[in-house]
C-alpha cells in the first residue's frame, strides 16, 4: 500500500465517507426514479384519455 504518512487514518476515512455518500445518492436517485415511474403510471391509469399529438 502507498505510504500515506501520519494522516493515513483520516485519508482512508475520508475516502470511505465519500464512497458511502455517493452510494447513498445513487440509491436515493434510483428509489426516487422508481417512485416517480409508479406515480406516473397511477396518474395515467386514473385518466386514460390522451390528447392527439397533432
Amino acid at each position: 500500500m502507498i505510504d500515506l504518512g501520519p494522516h493515513a487514518i483520516y485519508i482512508i476515512w475520508a475516502y470511505l465517507g465519500v464512497a458511502l455518500a455517493v452510494a447513498a445518492l445513487a440509491g436515493w436517485t434510483l428509489l426516487d426514479a422508481r417512485r416517480t415511474r409508479l406515480r406516473l403510471a397511477e396518474l395515467e391509469a386514473a385518466n386514460p384519455r390522451r390528447r392527439d399529438a397533432t
